[in-house]
């Protein structure tokens, strides 16, 4: 297939994010970077295109003139779609001018700082018929398809209870702020959003967990925390209720102290415990009453993997595929879908279905909080708290 020509919105200098998508889509190798305004101030912009080598001409201050120098451009040249790699609060603003502009997009987790502005982006793809696609990359892992083609397809029964944590230490002392600049925006609410820890990383370990069962969290119970002098938390955990019946606990840290990216998630079914760790991505074990623990490994050369995750998979078994590669796995899907080549099945990214049940999900863990820690119900359907 051609690849999508995009254009990328943020991840300039001093940026984590933007290299990531920048790597991931070329791994992917169905998309090409034509263009970008990577900066919200002008003259950064345009250092940072300079530094990746993006023409002159296709160089922009803003995402305003972005957008509007593409769509001067024939229909065979201009962009085709966006990568919205900013602070959340600035989500909404271009993700909308983009469809407006007739371009799709894919944008970093969670959809936006608040609800409003989510739903605001979700009525917008709605009236133009836009692609979007959120990036939750811990789901693209081959292993956690695995998982979930287990527990989806009906071989080791219904989900009894989830245990799943997300916990980090680069936060973990008052002064990691400092001229931090990645922690600097996410310490900020008016930037995040409500939600400090639980709006970054505990949104990746609720999609894991409904990706992988195949439910969603309906209702929570949480208790967000956070180190003296700081107004938003970085610390915290939840007992939740799935559609389906099953219990679980999260936890999500930013400052628990020699952990530096520690996802790990274990579901207990009727006839198995699947358990799957992301520094140790490309083993799952599962585990049964009685009977000799089963470990299932990574690799392009795995026959006894299903067709569909041996074709995510580039390396033969033994040589380690990771964060990346699954990054890649999100962009490769998403460029099938703008092309209408996707296969049946799940959509192989973060749809808008999922990425407004992760900010339900936010919402309800801090009105739980600010409750006292009480049961929330989960409504991604309303936008708002029942």
């Amino acid at each position: 297939m051609n690849p999508i020509r995009y254009g990328m919105i943020g991840g300039g200098r001093g940026a984590f994010i933007g290299g990531v998508h920048r790597t991931a889509a070329a791994i992917a190798g169905n998309w090409q970077l034509v263009a970008g305004a990577l900066s919200s101030t002008p003259d950064k912009a345009r250092a940072s295109g300079e530094d990746i080598g993006l023409p002159a001409n296709r160089n922009y201050s803003s995402w305003s003139e972005m957008f509007e120098r593409e769509i001067s451009l024939p229909v065979n040249e201009r962009i085709e779609a966006v990568a919205i790699v900013t602070p959340n609060h600035m989500h909404a603003p271009p993700a909308i001018a983009a469809m407006e502009a007739g371009f799709d997009v894919i944008l970093d987790k969670p959809l936006a700082a608040t609800m409003a502005d989510a739903i605001a982006i979700a009525e917008t793809a709605d009236r133009t018929g836009r692609l979007i696609a959120i990036t939750h990359t811990y789901a693209a892992y081959p292993m956690v398809k695995l998982a979930r083609d287990m527990i989806v397809g009906g071989k080791v029964g219904a989900v009894r209870r989830v245990a799943v944590k997300y916990t980090q230490d680069w936060l973990a002392h008052i002064s990691d702020a400092g001229e931090n600049k990645q922690a600097q925006w996410r310490m900020d609410p008016v930037q995040a959003g409500p939600a400090g820890a639980f709006g970054d990383i505990g949104t990746h370990a609720a999609n894991l967990v409904e990706f992988i069962t195949g439910e969603r969290i309906a209702s929570i119970c949480a208790e967000l925390t956070m180190l003296p002098g700081r107004v938003i938390d970085d610390d915290g955990a939840a007992l939740f209720r799935l559609s389906g019946g099953g219990r679980g606990t999260l936890i999500a840290s930013q400052v628990c102290v020699g952990d530096m990216n520690d996802l790990a998630i274990a579901i207990y079914c009727d006839d198995a415990g699947l358990h799957w760790r992301q520094e140790d991505p490309n083993r799952l074990t599962v585990k049964r009453r009685a009977r000799p623990d089963e470990i299932w490994h990574a690799g392009a050369d795995r026959t006894y993997l299903p067709v569909g995750l041996s074709a995510l998979q580039r390396t033969p078994g033994g040589h380690p595929e990771g964060y990346l590669e699954a990054f890649a796995n999100i962009y490769r899907a998403f460029g099938q879908h703008i092309r209408g080549a996707a296969q049946a099945g799940e959509a192989g990214y973060a749809t808008l279905a999922d990425a407004l049940a992760g900010m339900a999900f936010i919402d309800a863990c801090v009105a739980s909080s600010e409750r006292g820690a009480v049961w929330v119900d989960v409504d991604p359907g309303e936008g708002a708290l029942r």
